[in-house]
């Protein structure tokens, strides 16, 4: 098959919570890029296309859109440019020009 993404996806193993409609459910972030991420999730039919996904570890949350499903994995792409996560912030920063 071949490689569509425009960015190298980190596998990361992370609980997450997709916030729907005022309640949330839980989730685990398999991977990850700059562009999107693969989410397991307990029951695909309860996801809606557009939500927001907030990281339990450091409370991040990306607005995220559905771009495949696959049993109970989903892919999406995030919608926001702002709020890297960590591992991505600290590869990418860099001290400020004078």
């Amino acid at each position: 098959m071949e490689e569509r993404r425009k960015h190298v996806r980190t596998k990361i193993e992370e609980t997450a919570y997709i916030s729907v409609s005022g309640s949330s459910i839980c989730c685990q972030v398999s991977d990850i890029s700059r562009q999107g991420a693969a989410i397991d999730v307990p029951d695909v039919a309860y996801i809606p296309e557009h939500f927001d996904l907030m990281f339990k570890s450091d409370r991040i949350v990306r607005n995220c859109r559905i771009v495949w499903i696959m049993k109970n994995r989903i892919g999406v792409v995030f919608k926001d440019d702002a709020g890297y996560l960590k591992s991505f912030a600290t590869s990418t920063t860099s001290a400020p020009s004078q």
